[in-house]
């Protein structure tokens, strides 16, 4: 007689949710559960979303789906991936930076004329072109990210047409 196979376990990771409010504070849950700042520390705005995720998924060591629910009724959802772990032999040295700033050039089209474009790495804000083409110009070495893969991704998103362009820098 055959043994019955096992049912597969459904695979989950946490659910961040971030409320924010009008007055631009923000409030956050962890599977249903609140996660309140440090006692005595002001409370969560939207520039505390780096120290959120952290806080959320155990410095980075845990994946975990995120909502931002805006106060005007949009939501964006993302997965943080948890970061990778480095063996022995990857914890060489950092090779040396080059002299001066190297920029990269991201673009992308689908835009509206004229549209306001979010960049994120969050570093500010670009027009379309008449064309419907947007251009941001990245200095890494002014931008604290993650390097740990080697690979920088960058998000152009217009505000108005909903286009969103994904490119990886090396």
């Amino acid at each position: 007689m055959r043994k019955p196979e096992p049912e597969p376990v459904p695979v989950s990771i946490p659910l961040v949710v971030l409320d924010v409010h009008e007055d631009g504070t923000v409030t956050v849950t962890v599977d249903g559960k609140r996660l309140d700042p440090d006692p005595f520390a002001p409370p969560w705005r939207r520039s505390s979303f780096g120290q959120i995720i952290d806080r959320a998924t155990n410095d980075r060591t845990t994946p975990a789906r995120v909502e931002v629910r805006e106060a005007d009724g949009t939501t964006f959802t993302d997965i943080i991936a948890a970061r990778r772990r480095r063996s022995r032999a990857e914890h060489e040295p950092e090779p040396e930076a080059p002299a001066g700033p190297v920029f990269h050039t991201v673009e992308g089209e689908g835009f509206v004329p004229g549209e306001d474009v979010a960049l994120a790495i969050v570093t500010g804000h670009t027009d379309a072109a008449h064309t419907g083409t947007a251009r941001a110009l990245i200095d890494p070495a002014g931008v604290s990210v993650d390097r740990a893969g080697g690979v920088i991704e960058v998000i152009l998103f217009g505000r108005v047409s909903g286009t969103m362009i994904i490119r990886r820098l090396p």
